[in-house]
């Protein structure tokens, strides 16, 4: 089994992105720490980890809860460094249509971005210090093209997109990387895919609409491993585009 300080937390564990994610950064050499809001799955999590070689904890938070976020990326971080850090978690709020999006939503839409700025203030001053690591933030097609069906929702994928683009640019010469995964379309195995493969007379098909999470997750480590650019957009509906 890995035997490495080395840690790489994955929030936002579900059995699609998240757990492919686990999975290359633990072939990776990485110590991985899952934190999901619900512990009903980190058992078959732990065990296909396991089953593969890889050293992990599971642990439970509601990201939205800065309390229990905080305490446990404290212990996660009492195990070993934590050298990387991926920010993925699904909010929770249905998509309100845009023209109807007003105050009180759209601040409780940003719950979801908050969240990500904790996570950031936690573990870079020790990647900083350390002059390595890396800080990764998954969002929403609609940060970069208008889906106006998805509401507040583009509101917070921008957001987080920018604060992720941002980072990158301020890191740049401190060995540090900050990067965004920009998705657009269903994440095969994931909760989403599911949901919507198991009622295809109310969400369609999905054919031609879904994203393989190993190939998002290998794009994840070469883009922190290379450095050479800051985003890629998956487009289950066009190219994959790579921004610089």
């Amino acid at each position: 089994m890995t035997n490495t300080t080395r840690t790489a937390v994955i929030i936002g564990v579900g059995p699609g992105l998240g757990m492919s994610m686990a999975r290359k950064f633990g072939r990776e050499g990485y110590r991985v720490a899952l934190i999901s809001r619900s512990d009903a799955r980190h058992g078959d999590y732990l065990a296909d980890l396991s089953a593969l070689g890889i050293e992990a904890t599971a642990h439970t938070a509601d990201v939205t809860d800065p309390d229990r976020l905080a305490a446990v990326l404290a212990e996660i971080a009492a195990a070993g460094d934590i050298e990387f850090a991926y920010y993925g978690p699904t909010p929770a709020q249905l998509p309100v249509p845009i023209t109807q999006v007003d105050v009180a939503t759209a601040r409780t839409a940003f719950d979801w971005v908050w969240p990500a700025i904790q996570l950031v203030g936690a573990v870079l001053p020790g990647m900083v210090e350390r002059g390595t690591g890396g800080v990764m933030i998954s969002g929403g097609l609609s940060s970069v093209r208008p889906l106006p069906m998805l509401g507040q929702l583009a509101l917070v994928v921008a957001a987080l997109r920018n604060y992720a683009l941002t980072l990158n640019a301020a890191l740049a010469d401190q060995g540090v990387y900050a990067g965004t995964l920009t998705i657009g379309g269903l994440v095969e195995r994931g909760d989403i895919h599911a949901m919507v493969t198991a009622d295809p007379s109310t969400f369609g098909g999905a054919q031609a609409h879904t994203l393989d999470p190993d190939d998002i997750a290998e794009t994840a480590w070469e883009m922190y491993r290379k450095r050479d650019r800051a985003e890629t957009v998956f487009d289950a509906l066009g190219d994959r585009l790579k921004i610089s």
